[in-house]
């Protein structure tokens, strides 16, 4: 019997591994950081999910050099899970020396290898170390000019290629175009054109799910005459997508900060699609950052 996959998430010290783990846990994984990679097989053994409880995806390790025999042990390690019958996935996260530099000054953290003589020089030891890992891993991301956003939208990616759920599965992504767009989106609409709540007064300071700018936006007739066509060309082309086996789609709507008018147009386009697709998540990108 098939069994569900394994994700081992490793790479460089201040890369974003925190991040991509708790990734994983919103795509449905069953998560563990700095599981000491001696212990994996014996949880494994004893951690098989009942089968009348709500099943998981599948489990994501937090492993890197925090445990000394992670790099010598991984190969074994890897295929003996094969052998067990699991798929396992190696996720690299990378990012250039500078980067890793900035990142720990700013979190003032201890770096794992912190007995060398400088926080750069640490930074190069495990670069080194990492190094042959890094090219045998199934997947590397290069997180140097990542937001944490952008760095959900790769993980969440790569996580559902690897789930079971059945049919392709849909971000529908709002977001400010002065944030940056989505590098992942597939579909990009840009709403900008529609009546702005942000110069209500009023309504500035509320965001696209509050009922007061749900209304304001949603209600005008320009928005109900772009949202009935708009949402002809999804149900077209979103079955096409699906039928030429693409494994995920990503719908971005963009407005000036992402907070307004992208958010409830967003709503409208998740709700029309979840009517018929299971697998669709919403995202508001920047709708906390004005």
């Amino acid at each position: 019997m098939k069994k569900q996959p394994i994700i081992i998430v490793t790479g460089h010290s201040g890369s974003g591994k925190s991040t991509a783990l708790a990734t994983f846990e919103d795509a449905g994984f069953y998560c563990i950081d700095n599981l000491p990679v001696t212990l994996v097989a014996d949880f494994m053994a004893q951690s098989q999910p009942p089968t009348d409880s709500a099943p998981i995806a599948g489990w994501a390790f937090g492993m890197d050099l925090r445990d000394k025999r992670f790099l010598t042990h991984h190969p074994t390690l890897v295929d003996n899970l094969k052998r067990g019958g699991h798929k396992v996935v190696t996720v690299f996260l990378d990012a250039d020396e500078q980067v890793l530099l900035r990142r720990y000054n700013q979190t003032r953290r201890h770096h794992p290898m912190g007995r060398c003589d400088s926080l750069l020089e640490a930074i190069q030891a495990e670069k080194q170390q990492m190094q042959p890992l890094l090219k045998k891993a199934d997947h590397v991301i290069d997180t140097s000019g990542f937001s944490v956003h952008e760095l959900k939208f790769a993980i969440l990616n790569i996580a559902q290629r690897y789930t079971a759920v059945s049919g392709m599965a849909i971000n529908v992504v709002s977001f400010g175009f002065k944030y940056g767009k989505p590098f992942e989106a597939d579909l990009l609409m840009d709403v900008r054109f529609l009546k702005n709540p942000y110069f209500v007064t009023e309504l500035k300071l509320l965001d696209g799910e509050d009922p007061k700018i749900k209304d304001f936006v949603a209600n005008d007739p320009e928005t109900r005459r772009f949202l009935d066509n708009y949402m002809a060309l999804l149900s077209h082309v979103v079955p096409l997508y699906e039928k030429e086996g693409k494994a995920y789609l990503t719908i971005a709507i963009g407005c000036t900060g992402g907070r307004h008018r992208s958010v409830v147009v967003a709503r409208e386009i998740y709700d029309h699609l979840r009517c018929s697709h299971a697998t669709v998540r919403l995202i508001h990108r920047d709708i906390n950052l004005n």
